[in-house]
């Protein structure tokens, strides 16, 4: 892997995963020493990172992470529902219902993978059930774009991640969509798709007006180096 490929995977999960907060500023000069690269392939991935959103440059300061705020929430999530609740609908009437059969099962026993304190094979099932609705929608350009949006949702659903209560919540609202879908049900797959969001949206608002969107982790945690052998 090229070391300007490292650098982006390196910072972006770190932007992902809010260990680098809104605002922090990522100098050049201090991110290729803290990652172990030179300076032109931090600059070729912070290139790769204005071109997601997730960075921007700022007068004054230089290239800092994109701030992601509840106004700014609330925008994504105008689009989020009128794209995924199109995709829902169109899932219903296109699916494979083997797929969804097994995703019924597995949302069903979510709570297991909720109590889990890493929660990621539960991310994992979400991150699933993301692509088989898309596939089952099977509109390479509404996929595309939902793609697009889901670099900046996966930032902002980590605000949840300390409310294991929404996110039982959540994985009943999934089970409720993956059951319209199986169903053939386009009117339900598409009103439960939209309650959903509606659902996540108030918990991404909530989080910002008690300030509980994450401070930054230290960077110079070796966590999170690059690791230069691969």
């Amino acid at each position: 892997m090229r070391a300007s490929d490292r650098a982006y995977s390196a910072l972006r999960s770190e932007i992902l995963e809010w260990h680098l907060a809104p605002g922090t500023i990522l100098g050049e000069v201090e991110q290729a020493a803290r990652l172990g690269v030179s300076r032109t392939p931090v600059r070729e991935a912070l290139a790769r990172l204005s071109g997601d959103g997730l960075v921007e440059s700022l007068p004054g300061r230089g290239v800092v992470v994109a701030e992601a705020s509840a106004d700014s929430a609330a925008e994504l999530f105008e689009v989020r529902i009128a794209l995924e609740t199109q995709a829902a609908a169109l899932a219903a009437q296109r699916r494979d219902p083997a797929v969804f059969e097994g995703l019924r099962d597995e949302f069903a026993g979510a709570a297991s993978l909720i109590a889990d304190p890493d929660r990621s094979a539960y991310y994992d099932l979400v991150a699933r059930f993301d692509r088989a609705v898309d596939d089952a929608a099977a509109n390479t350009y509404l996929a595309s774009t939902l793609t697009g949006l889901r670099t900046h949702l996966a930032r902002l659903r980590r605000v949840a991640q300390d409310n294991p209560q929404r996110l039982a919540a959540a994985a009943r609202e999934h089970l409720l969509i993956v059951e319209a879908i199986l169903a053939g049900d386009v009117d339900l797959a598409r009103s439960a798709t939209a309650v959903h969001l509606h659902n996540s949206l108030a918990t991404i608002i909530d989080a910002a007006d008690s300030g509980r969107f994450a401070a930054p982790v230290s960077t110079h945690d070796p966590a999170h180096q690059i690791d230069r052998t691969a």
